[in-house]
């Protein structure tokens, strides 16, 4: 990992096509501006965490729920 220290309105650059710019700072936050191509996605870390951690809980629970169902349609034949 590389780590750097950057002061307001300073940036880095990713390759050819990636801006990280510094926008404002105080005590606890940093706001940073990116800029990069359409193609690229930029998302938060917890907002991918929280959909990952979702999926995992949907796959767990289906099977469950599948079971369930199908049980409940034997019972009845």
């Amino acid at each position: 990992m590389l780590v750097l220290t950057r002061k307001k309105d300073e940036a880095i650059r990713i390759g050819d096509n990636i801006v990280i710019k510094i926008i404002a700072t105080d005590k606890n936050s940093v706001r940073i501006g990116i800029e990069a191509p359409d193609n690229v996605t930029i998302l938060r870390e917890e907002l991918v965490r929280a959909v990952s951690e979702e999926n995992l809980k949907a796959t767990q629970k289906a099977p469950v729920e599948l079971l369930a169902k199908l049980r409940e349609k034997l019972s009845k034949s």
